[in-house]
């Protein structure tokens, strides 16, 4: 995988955690705030999608994630 498929998968992720812990339907529910960092994941991508800049992409390729297929 690239750096744009983990970007994918660690915020679907994380979306999927947030609003897990922020919905009060959702039997792991802890606190309402927790929507924030759904809102903050999905800020994020979304001006990745215009700007290409993402922290962390610039993780992922500290760590040898490559940028491009081979």
């Amino acid at each position: 995988m690239i750096i744009t498929d983990w970007i994918h998968v660690i915020a679907g992720f994380f979306i999927m955690l947030s609003l897990a812990l922020g919905v009060e339907a959702s039997p792991l529910f802890m606190h309402k705030y927790w929507l924030w960092f759904t809102a903050f994941v999905g800020a994020n991508l979304f001006q990745f999608g215009f700007s290409k800049f993402c922290p962390l992409g610039l993780i992922l390729k500290a760590f040898g994630v490559r940028e491009k297929r081979e």
